[in-house]
């Protein structure tokens, strides 16, 4: 657009429609008080003579107090709600336009000129506004400086002021350094004094001895000390704290001006706040030459570009604005609160919190107080399984950081009819490969449910990021809230690897259901700039002098399997050689949910090898400086520490609970024993039917299935277990090592031998070709639903074991389960009401088959491969709808189908090989 059209679109007169208390706040602005209050009301469903509280729907009333008139509001289901309503009736009260009208350039100039004139009168030196205190502050200033308050203050602690600047030239929306040169234009017109540098200015007569007597300053202390931090402009240059020393007879500016080499506060530029939008953290910084010289023009509409200078990557980065120079970072100025200074500290602890906060991962991590422990989690489940700030809440808060438009959330509900089971129809390969593989994924056209778009847009309106999943929810919060974890999961990837091309950021984010714009890379390119010097270390592998869990400890505990929540206690300390160890973060009781990737790997990796009660203690690698500052009491002491070198890490973990995933929850609620003991019950009926010597569990995980089975007498000899899951196997490989040492050495076990492999189970290896009986039981349905056809097919034609148990929920079951659900206190209420079209038993069930499902692809998997196949399950009865809750395929080998020559492949590493006879094991070190 021609800076003609940018003029006739200034001059066009031009209506925006506010909210009502926007409205409100314009015309009283603090004047206006608004108070809230809770409101039970009877909803119709109390039961009679019973004598306990009984709680209707939670609604809320607001009165607002105005200098006019006073009014109350509707009833409403939100605070927010109740406070517009009443902002509403108060308008309609007082005959209030609720359009505003938006001055023209002309109009806005002159409106400025107005706006200086008051700033400087004598009634604007008593008020309690965050301008006021400068101009009395500028009174302490010594000399030729007396009285003088830089224009930079001006421009940016008077929105008005700002706002009509705006209305002058549209382009200071975006480029703050625009609102000085138009100032300076309307002081023009109104008797002050200008510097001579064109930096500052001040009244041309004194303030009377009243209004000067008007204020009281005898409470504040002679001096105040206060702590802050120094931002070099090289990135390559560490962040160092600094004090500020304050006197109660100087100009806080005049200060910082010293310290960053000036002469006085006019040369020194402060940034918008940082971090919390009501702290007055701010960056402090020299002007560039050029901007000093720029200044001096008689027209803002001149000054076009930004000042030149050497950027401050990092302060830039946190502010959102370009900042020139070496920086200062602190806490002090003046609010609307009070007419005194208000001040605190701003330590590197801070600047740090403030650095990670800029990151989605970051945000959550402090949302939680677990910087050295919490991971951003990669799926969000179930609410009740949920910790720390929703994801929701975590994009809204990293958008406003980034000064990004809130973000565009649009709920949609699906209208179709259909079921949730038919998305589920099997095919064969061929359609399934034309499909893309798993069918599981398509959820779209599901009757009753909800998915979510967002769009990610900037200041300017310029689209960024669209996410458009496919997944539908049966309730619209958790859709928002999948939709929102999407993108900050994608944008944790590009931040952390900034060198990523633009095909595979690509193909990442279609992965996801992401599109991203052009713009994307202009709104982050700072964050990338500075990510790229601080990037984590690899944290994810265990050190050599990891302390294990002791093996005499019983390892018989529950069972840490994905979507259980584990309870842990843990200290997490630096090590710096000879200096010792230093605390840097300690939580009694932290909560996460195993499999959602919430913590650091090495984490997880621990917990999930120990039992409740069980403790272990373990170095890592040191993390980013960042987060290790972030986390630090002892700024100063752990900054030195660093810089000597030669740290790492020391995690001390205590498992002091667990609570069950929900589907086990479901089947301990209506199942005496548990489903999980019926189908290790039933395989040992095979087991002795068959007399079988030699048992391969495919997809064994924590070894639950092989444990059990120890427990009674069987003709097993030899035992083997696969999984895909190291941290599994190390978890089976000490229950089962403890086990069976203990079983030989009082002579009361068969075992020969017993062997655990790490490999996928589609996957041939010749060393479980021919056993005698292969179990597979609810695993299936965690695979993708074209994997589970792979799997029959290898399983069959390659392994082929004499017999094959397989089992998976039966879909149909569901909606008993669910019914019977006994609903925690700290459940989300609607989890348990959710249909059988809602949800399956495990979020990371990838599908559940019905019956007629689950026999098609039995029947047919044994025709082609010449074994017979009998049905049968646990948990209900045979032929009483709806079925077994957990339906079981037994598949027995045809007498001829036993190819004598296989061909020698070892795709399968072993993680664990006991022997009897030596009554010792080897344990394979994979981490």
């Amino acid at each position: 657009m021609g800076s003609q059209e940018t003029s006739v679109l200034a001059l066009k007169k031009k209506t925006v429609t506010l909210t009502p208390k926007a409205i409100i706040h314009q015309k009283f602005g603090a004047n206006a008080v608004y108070k809230v209050e809770e409101v039970q009301k009877s909803d119709g469903n109390e039961c009679p003579g019973l004598n306990l509280p009984q709680k209707g729907p939670c609604l809320y009333r607001c009165s607002l107090q105005l200098p006019e008139v006073s009014v109350v509001s509707e009833l409403c289901k939100k605070k927010k709600d109740a406070e517009q309503s009443a902002a509403e009736k108060a308008i309609e009260k007082l005959g209030i336009n609720p359009t505003l009208s938006i001055p023209t350039a002309q109009e806005a100039g002159d409106e400025v000129v107005g706006r200086l004139s008051y700033l400087f009168s004598d009634a604007f030196y008593t008020t309690v506004h965050p301008l006021s205190g400068h101009f009395r502050a500028a009174l302490l200033r010594k000399d030729h400086l007396y009285g003088y308050v830089p224009v930079s203050v001006l421009s940016l602690f008077d929105s008005k002021l700002i706002n009509l600047c705006k209305c002058m030239n549209p382009k200071a929306e975006y480029n703050t350094w625009l609102v000085v040169p138009l100032i300076l234009k309307a002081a023009s017109r109104v008797p002050l004094l200008i510097s001579e540098n064109h930096l500052s200015m001040r009244r041309p007569s004194p303030y009377p001895p009243e209004v000067l007597e008007g204020i009281d300053n005898s409470n504040l202390p002679e001096s105040i000390c206060i702590k802050a931090v120094r931002v070099p402009c090289s990135i390559d240059e560490i962040v160092e704290p600094l004090l500020l020393n304050v006197s109660i007879n100087e100009y806080y500016l005049d200060v910082i001006a010293q310290e960053l080499g000036v002469t006085d506060a006019s040369k020194v530029l402060v940034s918008r706040s940082v971090g919390k939008a009501s702290s007055e953290t701010r960056f402090y910084f020299c002007a560039p030459q050029s901007y000093m010289l720029n200044v001096s023009l008689e027209s803002g509409e001149e000054l076009t570009n930004e000042p030149e200078g050497t950027l401050n990557t990092r302060a830039s980065y946190l502010s959102g604005q370009n900042v020139y120079g070496d920086a200062i970072l602190a806490s002090i100025g003046y609010t609307w609160k009070s007419t005194d200074i208000l001040y605190e500290d701003v330590s590197l602890r801070s600047y740090y919190r403030i650095v990670i906060n800029k990151m989605p991962d970051g945000v959550y991590k402090l949302s939680r107080e677990a910087i050295l422990a919490a991971e951003l989690p990669i799926a969000f489940t179930t609410r009740s399984n949920w910790r720390g700030s929703y994801p929701r809440d975590i994009l809204c808060t990293f958008c406003r950081q980034h000064r990004l438009s809130v973000p565009e959330i649009i709920p949609l509900e699906n209208s179709e009819v259909p079921g949730l089971h038919k998305k589920l129809k099997l095919t064969d390969s061929r359609e399934q490969e034309t499909n893309g593989g798993s069918l599981a994924g398509s959820a779209a056209g599901v009757g009753g449910t909800f998915k979510c778009e967002i769009k990610i847009i900037s200041r300017s309106q310029e689209l960024i990021l669209w996410c458009t999943p496919k997944e539908s929810f049966k309730k619209q919060s958790d859709a928002i809230q999948d939709a929102a974890l999407k993108i900050l999961t994608w944008l944790n990837n590009y931040f952390k690897n900034p060198k990523m091309s633009v095909e595979n950021l690509t193909t990442s984010a279609h992965e996801i259901d992401i599109q991203f714009y052009p713009r994307c890379f202009k709104e982050f390119e700072l964050c990338l700039v500075v990510n790229n010097t601080s990037r984590l270390l690899n944290s994810d592998c265990l050190s050599d002098n990891t302390d294990s869990v002791n093996d005499s400890d019983d390892m018989s505990g529950v069972s840490l399997s994905t979507g259980s929540l584990a309870c842990i206690s843990y200290s997490i300390y630096l090590l710096a050689g000879d200096c010792g160890k230093e605390l840097l973060e300690r939580s009694e009781e932290f909560e996460f949910e195993i499999g959602s990737k919430a913590v650091f790997s090495h984490l997880e990796a621990a917990v999930t090898k120990m039992s409740v009660g069980q403790s272990v203690s373990y170095k890592a690698e040191v993390l980013s400086r960042e987060l290790i500052m972030s986390a630090a009491t002892d700024s100063e002491r752990i900054l030195s520490l660093l810089n000597s070198g030669g740290c790492s890490l020391e995690y001390s973990i205590t498992l002091l609970r667990v609570t069950e995933p929900l589907e086990e929850r479901m089947e301990q609620a209506l199942f005496s024993p548990p489903l999980s003991k019926q189908r290790v019950e039933f395989a040992l009926q095979q087991i002795k039917e068959s007399c079988a010597a030699s048992l391969v569990d495919f997809g064994c995980g924590s070894g639950s299935l092989l444990e059990s089975l120890l427990a009674y007498p069987t003709s097993l000899e030899n035992v083997v277990g696969v999984d895909i899951s190291q941290r599994s196997l190390a978890r089976a490989a000490k229950i089962l090592h403890t086990k069976l040492t203990i079983k030989t050495e009082a002579g009361s076990d068969q075992i020969k031998s017993a062997v655990l492999y790490d490999g996928s189970i589609t996957t041939f290896d010749s060393r479980l070709y021919g056993f005698d009986i292969g179990t597979c039981l609810e695993v299936i349905e965690h695979m993708e639903e074209d994997q589970a056809f792979l799997f029959g097919d290898v399983v069959l034609s390659f392994f082929c074991p004499k017999v094959l148990i397989v089992s998976t929920p039966n879909f149909e079951y569901n909606v008993i389960l669910h019914k019977s659900t006994v609903q925690g206190q700290e459940d989300d209420p609607d989890e348990k009401n959710q249909s059988q079209s809602s949800k399956f038993r495990n979020h990371d069930h990838k599908f559940e088959w019905t019956r007629e499902q689950f026999n098609d692809w039995a029947s047919k998997l044994a025709e082609r491969h010449n074994y017979s196949v009998q049905f049968s399950g646990v948990g209900g009865v045979d032929g009483v709808e709806p079925g077994y809750a957990s339906q079981i395929a037994v598949f027995r080998r045809g007498g001829d189908n036993f190819p004598e020559n296989v061909n020698t492949s070892h795709h399968y590493n072993v993680i664990w090989d006991w022997s009897s006879s030596s009554s010792s094991s080897m344990i394979k070190d994979f981490q």
